[in-house]
């Protein structure tokens, strides 16, 4: 009659089966990833640092594409699949396309502006009164790309409220099985902020503690987990005040100019790096989504 927690311990062993019980060196490894980010959080976002945490997200997506092609984490992933979080989990992978959608088109606008008027600048052919109106021109274009960005960042709050809940309702999962759910969601949460952080760096505008950044924390995270703020202004705001003292200060418009031209090249390099490191996220994150449907759809 041995046979009874037999079969009980070997059904045991069925259920909790879809994740090996130590974790696995690319899991540690994301986790790392994943806690340096969230350290990085805890500092003013500066140009430089904007950039190196695009490149941790690059290292972190990098890692989380080859976990997702761990037969365990597919297994996983397949048991799950009637379970919301799986559906979440695909919605996050859409949203965070969106997101870096929306900050690459940020980039771009500024620099197409920032080339018209550059090139005006150049030729000096029509005078002031057609300097003049490119950088009104230009302005406006600002306040179009801050429209942007505000909307884009109260959709972020308004599609990160069904964050909660998928964790704490997971009793009936093996730890390992928890353990992957709650990486997965972090990887979204640090994602969005630094997304969030980089489009408020672009804006021009400073990050206050009550952004959507701490509500997306809050729902993940059992500590508070501080915001980025700007410690100096952004490189987008100084050419913004360069802009406007341009239009409005009667004096010394030729150093005005000068100011001008020189906020203009160092904005210049700066979208260039910053393109660069979402072009190549954007790409991974495409990867992961097809990833993820290839398997679920499998």
């Amino acid at each position: 009659m041995a046979s009874s927690p037999m079969n009980t311990k070997s059904h045991f062993h069925a259920r909790s089966n879809s994740l090996p019980s130590r974790p696995h060196p690319l899991f540690l490894q994301c986790s790392e990833h994943l806690d340096r980010l969230r350290a990085s959080h805890e500092t003013s976002s500066s140009s430089s640092l904007l950039s190196h945490k695009l490149n941790g997200l690059r290292d972190l997506h990098d890692c989380v594409e080859n976990l997702i092609q761990l037969p365990h984490t597919q297994e996983a992933l397949i048991h799950e699949l009637q379970e919301s979080w799986v559906d979440e989990l695909l919605d996050g992978s859409l949203r965070l396309l969106d997101v870096c959608t929306t900050t690459k088109d940020s980039l771009l606008h500024t620099k197409e502006c920032m080339r018209e008027l550059q090139s005006i600048m150049r030729r000096r052919k029509g005078g002031e009164e057609e300097l003049k109106a490119e950088v009104k021109k230009f302005l406006t274009s600002r306040k179009v790309v801050r429209k942007a960005i505000s909307k884009a960042l109260a959709n972020l709050k308004k599609g990160t409220t069904k964050f909660c809940n998928n964790i704490t309702t997971s009793t009936n999962k093996d730890n390992q099985t928890v353990a992957l759910i709650s990486l997965l969601e972090n990887v979204e949460v640090v994602t969005l902020s630094t997304f969030q952080a980089l489009m408020q760096f672009i804006s021009g505008t400073t990050q206050s503690k009550s952004s959507s950044w701490l509500l997306i924390s809050k729902l993940i995270q059992t500590k508070k987990v501080a915001c980025s703020q700007l410690a100096d202004e952004s490189e987008f705001a100084q050419l913004d005040e360069a802009l406007q003292s341009y239009m409005f200060a009667q004096p010394n418009k030729f150093e005005n100019m000068s100011n001008l031209q020189n906020h203009l090249e160092t904005l210049e390099l700066l979208i260039q790096d910053l393109e660069e490191g979402l072009e190549f996220l954007f790409r991974r994150l495409i990867k992961i989504r097809v990833a993820l449907l290839n398997i679920l759809n499998h």
